[in-house]
């Protein structure tokens, strides 16, 4: 039997002092383990000594690679272009500032072996200030709820995957914070185990407010493309179908008013609102069936590709 063959993948911004530490517990866990490892490091953009620190590291230890962006293109460009140079069977992403744990590898393949295609960590315990555990909880749990998968920690940075997986992921932007939703639309076994959490030792948090709402948007755009990219009418259809009934119920309020009362009572900012809410209504049930009529003509067309390629191969 051959050897497990693995590809550590970090992406990191400005972590020049995290990353010889990083390396030395990688290779310790490397090396007990007897893994066939590879550790690739996805500069993005950094502006500090980070290329310097993984050049140094390259020339002493060959299964150090490295892949460096011109400028910081984000975390899900990072790790879209890691999943295309990872030559493991297994790829293992984790974060380069030194919280995620490398003791933690060997448990989350071992969770792989179980039958799983993706294995994402949880931090039970948190080394974080709570303006970024608060919201990130909130998060957790509205996508939860929202893509029907049931996971604590979403963008926990510790995951493995099988090598299958990585080539199916189309990662676009703000997409690596929904891997395991993806993951589990497309049919993959994803299971979530917990894992060390340790604080931050070196530089600071790159998260913000912006990425807490940047994350929202992001999952609505998610959920667009993979649940109702067949059927945007349903997307956009029950939203304008809610505003609608709520506008008409408004103005039939306003109708009794003045039927039985002969005026309004001034209610006049209501009957606004209904007005308003029938027209967004509207406008949004025309938007949904638009899209609806482009994704069938784009279906169409994919239809007939496949089937010119299907008579080509002689099938």
């Amino acid at each position: 039997m051959s050897p497990r063959t693995v590809s550590i993948v970090i992406p990191l911004l400005d972590e020049e002092e995290s990353l010889r530490p990083l390396h030395e517990a990688l290779a310790r866990v490397i090396d007990r383990e007897g893994y066939v490892a590879e550790i690739v490091f996805i500069d993005d953009g950094s502006r500090d000594g980070s290329f310097s620190v993984i050049r140094e590291l390259a020339e002493k230890d060959p299964r150090v690679k490295a892949v460096r962006f011109r400028r910081n293109f984000g975390k899900s460009a990072g790790l879209a272009t890691a999943f295309r140079v990872a030559t493991g069977d297994i790829v293992v992403t984790m974060d380069a500032d030194l919280q995620d744990d490398p003791e933690e590898i060997p448990n989350l393949i071992a969770k792989l072996d179980e039958g799983y295609d993706l294995v994402t960590g949880w931090k039970v315990v948190r080394h974080d200030p709570i303006s970024k555990t608060l919201p990130s909880k909130v998060f957790n749990r509205v996508t939860s709820f929202i893509t029907g998968i049931k996971l604590h920690d979403f963008n926990c940075g510790l995951k493995a995957y099988r090598r299958e997986l990585t080539k199916s992921i189309r990662m676009k932007r703000g997409m690596h914070r929904f891997v395991p939703a993806l993951a589990h639309w497309q049919g993959f076994r994803v299971a979530e185990i917990p894992v060390q959490h340790h604080p931050r030792r070196f530089g600071k948090s790159k998260f913000g407010a912006k990425r807490f709402v940047d994350g929202f948007l992001d999952l609505l755009t998610v959920v667009l493309l993979t649940r109702y990219v067949s059927r945007p009418l349903h997307f956009f259809g029950w939203a304008g179908t809610f505003l609608m009934a709520g506008g008409v119920a408004i103005e039939g309020y306003i109708a009794y008013l003045r039927l039985v009362h002969g005026w309004i009572m001034n209610r006049y900012p209501l009957l606004w609102l209904g007005v308003l809410m029938i027209i967004v209504g509207l406008q949004m049930l025309s938007t949904g069936l638009l899209a609806e009529l482009v994704a069938n003509v784009k279906g169409d067309e994919g239809e007939v590709s496949i089937l010119e390629t299907i008579r080509a191969e002689g099938v």
